[in-house]
């Protein structure tokens, strides 16, 4: 459902809010070979973070990543509506349109009545869930890592 893109970014975000407070900025190195992941492509991923104000960039031997936001403001759907955009709440998912436009020409796909609660429940999800609630869920910063 979500792009690896995605996931990768959820799984940086939460270890950047878990890091412990005054420690400054977590760089790209650390967050790459604790999480398992390609550098290149996660520092593509956080830099999109940080042109939309979800994170913080500083660049140079003491530079790295930090929230720029309180973890409690900052949205399992800001982060997916920044890397994945808004296609999984608005694409039908049989039809290569949006539900809006299959209603509007009267062709809603077989799918379309059910998931319209679904979609619902999903974007109630996604905004009422913060990072702060995810890195507190996690707890153990083994868990993210994995």
């Amino acid at each position: 459902m979500l792009s690896n893109s995605c996931k990768y970014g959820l799984r940086a975000v939460i270890y950047i809010a878990s890091q412990p407070k005054g420690e400054g900025q977590t760089g790209i190195k650390q967050i790459s070979k604790d999480l398992n992941l390609p550098r290149p492509f996660l520092a593509k991923i956080l830099q999109e973070l940080a042109k939309h104000k979800i994170l913080n960039s500083v660049k140079g031997p003491h530079g790295g990543f930090s929230l720029m936001k309180d973890p409690q403001k900052i949205t399992l759907l800001d982060i997916v509506k920044t890397i994945d955009g808004d296609e999984i709440f608005t694409s039908c998912v049989v039809r290569n349109c949006t539900c809006a436009d299959a209603e509007k020409n009267n062709d809603p796909c077989p799918l379309h009545d059910h998931y319209a609660g679904v979609r619902s429940q999903l974007i109630d999800l996604f905004s009422s869930t913060t990072i702060h609630d995810l890195a507190a869920k996690e707890g153990d910063i083994e868990r993210i890592i994995i």
